[in-house]
């Protein structure tokens, strides 16, 4: 790992690394919560922790610029916890082992944590920096954004002081961000007295695994394998076909990650095992071909397991598989004034059946918010025709672009200086919690921008190393650049 310390620049990348050592999935938050406000007090800046958990810390003007406006530097303390089956890691204790391969850092067989880590490892680079040009600055650094944007929701009017916000959790670099997608959680559930199952039957676990997964907005678009609609496609078929009994399904287990792997516990009659395996087969061979060449080598197999003590009952088994056959999963629609931009989207992310209780877990995304309360009540109806109790909850709307944004023009000029071309100006589909913040804050000027990462809540989240230096390069001239007051 010591060869990213090498990397350029290394005011950034050493930060990275100290952040790579520090366990802070989702959720558990305390030691990076701690280590960030020691080191805004280290510096001797002002830091504290906002009721929310939010860490807060402020760095004067440089002389000759205090009369600029005040600029928020934002970025999310927290990561996807996400990791290969067969790696043996713990989230809330071990560090992520990165490492460079050529022109790119990654992590070998976790989630990298460079969504936010770099944009917080360039905040902690400019606070502190000695020889840069800035007006006031504060650094705002939140609690759990992916789990439900916890920290931005739980910010008090009045906290921050500035009018400009610098979002740093965009994973383009030459790309400005000046818009984003609201979202819903759904979340289906049921309880049901499990009956006993048949010790005539014989069992068999049924997995699906080898996906890419990633980030349930930015690349939802790709039309990537969801490893829970797919398998409960295999489940429905063999229902049908072999007249099997379902025990158990388990797949996902975050929200915005797309779905990797899944798995389901059925029991069969013993004269079908004998077709069982060709049947399996062949199915593989169509997921396959269906998904070249956005997906290579799915894997789906079964294999002999102990016959569990219970199953699902039928009419439960049925209404649960129908269910997950007929709801929304990925794109819904484009936005119509933007045709190459998703409007509206949703994704199956988690499933559990077992253990006499069913939990569904979706998270829907819009930037109408008319669309995404559409596709929330069709979510609904869709589970609550098979007898679940729907809960909504953690609705956002998305950040409604403002093309005249003073900071946005700012950025555009500096930008095509710097680089000689001009940065492409969007909307993502995404969750930045530039829009929750802009709520509490009204009339903050707001852009979102940072370096080029790939497969963003997967194993295979990469950065790329080149453009880590253009955006930081590009964050130091755009705070001294930034308009006055």
């Amino acid at each position: 790992m010591s060869n990213i310390l090498e990397l350029a620049p290394q005011n950034v990348w050493k930060h990275f690394y100290a952040l790579t050592r520090i366990p802070r999935p989702s959720g558990h938050g305390e030691q990076i919560t701690e280590f960030l406000l020691n080191f805004g007090k280290g510096l001797g800046l002002e830091s504290f922790v906002d009721e929310a958990g939010n860490v807060v810390i402020r760095k004067p003007a440089t002389p000759g610029m205090e009369n600029r406006k005040g600029v928020v530097l934002q970025a999310h303390m927290d990561m996807v916890p996400q990791k290969n089956n067969d790696k043996v890691h713990d989230f809330t204790q071990d560090p992520i082992e990165a490492y460079v391969d050529g022109d790119w850092v990654k992590a070998d067989g976790t989630t990298l944590g460079a969504d936010n880590g770099l944009g917080v490892a360039a905040i902690m680079a400019v606070l502190e920096a000695k020889d840069l040009k800035h007006g006031p600055l504060e650094a705002l650094i939140t609690k759990d954004e992916e789990t439900g944007m916890y920290g931005a929701f739980g910010l008090k009017p009045g906290t921050l002081q500035g009018e400009i916000l610098l979002n740093l959790d965009s994973e383009t670099e030459g790309e400005l961000y000046i818009g984003c997608a609201g979202g819903i959680d759904i979340t289906a559930t049921m309880e049901y007295k499990e009956e006993a199952a048949d010790t005539a039957l014989v069992a068999r676990k049924l997995t699906l695994k080898g996906l890419r997964g990633g980030h349930s907005g930015l690349e939802i678009n790709e039309g990537r394998g969801n490893a829970n609609k797919l398998l409960i496609r295999v489940v429905h078929d063999l229902l049908m076909e072999f007249d099997c009994r379902l025990a158990s399904f388990e797949g996902g287990n975050m929200r915005n990650a797309i779905p990797r792997e899944a798995h389901a516990v059925l029991l069969f009659n013993p004269e079908d095992i004998a077709d069982l395996e060709d049947y399996i087969n062949d199915y593989r061979a169509t997921i396959n071909e269906e998904y070249t060449p956005i997906e290579s080598d799915v894997q789906l197999y079964i294999e002999e397991v102990p016959v569990p003590d219970t199953q699902v009952p039928e009419e439960i088994q049925d209404n649960v598989v129908d269910s997950l056959m007929a709801c929304q999963n990925g794109v819904m629609r484009m936005i119509p004034t933007v045709p190459d931009t998703v409007e509206t989207s949703s994704n199956l992310a988690i499933v559990t059946v077992g253990g006499g209780k069913v939990d569904i877990r979706i998270l829907a995304r819009s930037s109408s918010d008319s669309m995404k309360e559409f596709l929330a009540d069709s979510l609904g109806s869709c589970f609550s025709m098979a007898g679940m109790k729907v809960e909504f909850s953690g609705s956002y709307s998305g950040w409604q672009p403002n093309v005249e944004s003073p900071i946005l023009h700012a950025m555009k000029a500096s930008y095509k200086q710097q680089f000689g071309v001009e940065p492409a100006v969007k909307v993502i589909h995404a969750g930045l919690e530039c829009g929750i913040i802009g709520a509490t804050c009204p009339g903050m000027d707001m852009v979102s921008f940072g370096p080029t990462l790939l497969s963003p809540h997967s194993p295979d989240e990469r950065a790329y190393i080149p453009s880590v230096a253009k955006f930081y390069e590009f964050l130091v001239a755009t705070l001294e650049q930034t308009p006055s007051k």
